[in-house]
């Protein structure tokens, strides 16, 4: 008897390849790639991969997969740093990636739908022309399905909210292949449970995501950037705090830390300034909202000492600029050859803002740590960055418990665990300190109440 092809997986995929053909892989290079994302978890070889390219193959495949009770785990561009898209129980890895149609644009009720392959960076070259463009900007190439997800944020967040405030409904497989749609095109409903909210953020444990509506905005009559230097990080971060309790409509405040900064400057070629604590700021608006806003979070800065304020107001300069944040990732990583680095995500109240970020960095000192701190600190949200020798046995369990103590102050200052990378496998020791054993006991049952069988990226969210 052999006891190989009996297995429940193999007959989802002898299934599978009388639809998907040679889009359904078990090639050893393929299942690598899909292993694991931008994390430091153990990676895990699913059995296969199944690129598939419409609403109709991701429903079949389900509902194989519920039959057999083969597990399931939808991946889209694999950049997430929390462990979401490794299969830690094997089964079928769903690649969404070739779902890049952008199907409507309204542009008279500045709404789109599109498929969940897309990117915020391919949506909006389409856009461009129509003068619109989707806000939501997490700083690395993801989908947007993945954006949905991990209810994702970014540096656009503190202005235009995050990727929950921009989607207006959604097109869901559940568990069983049942395909349903979510909300609508209306700006605003008082009927019924809110089922977009339920799927965003829900990691791919409730349904797969296939369409996507989307709120746009339009193209700001006037953008400028600046760029402003600080002595030190609390003046930086008290800047910041000052700024948003004086309610400038700021669109972008970002914060990086001495050692982010010295990164940056290496790995993206900034000329004419220092290694030491940074706010990149942007202001959208009419030239005249744009000027008054600048010059009050100038005279802000100014107070705490803030210098070197560096206006950026053509294209090229703000692109660039832009770039450099959007690879201060990869700038921090790379700070020291051959190390590696794990990401915190932690968000407090804005007024709790300096106690976390110094906090924060005093305790990575205090543990030998070399760490680069970046945040959408305009709505309380850092990263830091640990860095770690791959060649001592002991650094990653360090950093992992350093990590933990950043995430115990940031909930002890009243905040989360998780900003905006969500829970997958990194954070799910966090969730019942945060939000208590009958809340918890909720979510496991709306769980098994959408995917009885488990089958939905299992191991994710919980920890058993």
């Amino acid at each position: 008897m052999n006891t190989i092809a009996s297995r429940p997986v193999d007959a989802v995929i002898a299934a599978a390849r009388e639809f998907l053909g040679d889009r359904l892989s078990t090639a050893q290079a393929i299942r690598e790639q899909h292993s694991r994302g931008e994390d430091q978890t153990p990676p895990t070889l699913p059995d296969a991969v199944a690129f598939v390219e419409s609403t109709e193959e991701v429903s079949r495949l389900l509902a194989l997969c519920h039959r057999h009770e083969v597990p399931v785990v939808a991946f889209g561009a694999g950049t997430s740093l929390e462990g979401h898209v490794n299969p830690v129980r094997r089964g079928i890895s769903v690649d969404l990636s070739r779902m890049t149609a952008v199907l409507e644009v309204n542009a008279e009720d500045m709404d789109c739908l599109i498929e969940p392959g897309v990117t915020r960076q391919q949506l909006n070259d389409y856009l461009r022309d129509q003068g619109m463009f989707f806000p939501v900007d997490p700083g690395s190439v993801c989908t947007i399905g993945g954006m949905c997800a991990t209810r994702a944020s970014g540096t656009n967040a503190v202005r235009y909210g995050t990727i929950r405030e921009n989607v207006l409904g959604l097109e869901v497989v559940l568990a069983d292949g049942r395909v349903i749609q979510t909300g609508g095109r209306a700006r605003k409903g008082a009927n019924g449970y809110d089922l977009t909210r339920l799927f965003i953020g829900s990691e791919g444990t409730l349904g797969i995501i296939t369409k996507v509506r989307l709120r746009l905005h339009g193209i700001p009559e006037a953008m400028s950037s600046a760029v402003c230097q600080f002595a030190d990080l609390e003046s930086a971060v008290n800047s910041v705090i000052v700024t948003m309790q004086s309610g400038i409509p700021v669109a972008r405040i970002e914060l990086i830390d001495a050692d982010q900064m010295e990164a940056c400057i290496r790995y993206s070629k900034l000329e004419g300034l220092r290694a030491t604590p940074t706010l990149f700021l942007e202001f959208h608006g009419t030239p005249a909202a744009v000027q008054e806003q600048a010059e009050a979070v100038q005279a802000i800065t100014a107070d705490y000492g803030g210098d070197n304020f560096r206006w950026a107001t053509d294209t090229e300069t703000r692109t660039k600029l832009w770039q450099a944040r959007h690879d201060a990732y990869w700038a921090g990583i790379n700070l020291i050859p051959g190390y590696r680095g794990i990401t915190t995500d932690v968000c407090v109240p804005i007024s709790k803002l300096a106690d976390a970020i110094v906090g924060a960095k005093q305790d990575a000192i205090a543990a030998g740590f070399t760490t680069c701190i970046v945040g959408h600190v305009g709505d309380g949200n850092f990263h830091q960055i640990i860095l770690f020798d791959p060649n001592d046995p002991t650094a990653l369990d360090r950093a992992w418990e350093l990590d933990r103590r950043i995430v115990a102050r940031g909930l002890s200052l009243g905040g989360t665990c998780s900003g905006e990378h969500g829970v997958g496998i990194g954070k799910r020791e966090f969730l019942e300190a945060e939000h208590g054993v009958e809340a918890l006991a909720v979510m496991r049952g709306i769980k098994a109440s959408l995917d009885p069988k488990g089958i939905l990226n299992p191991g994710k969210l919980f920890r058993n």
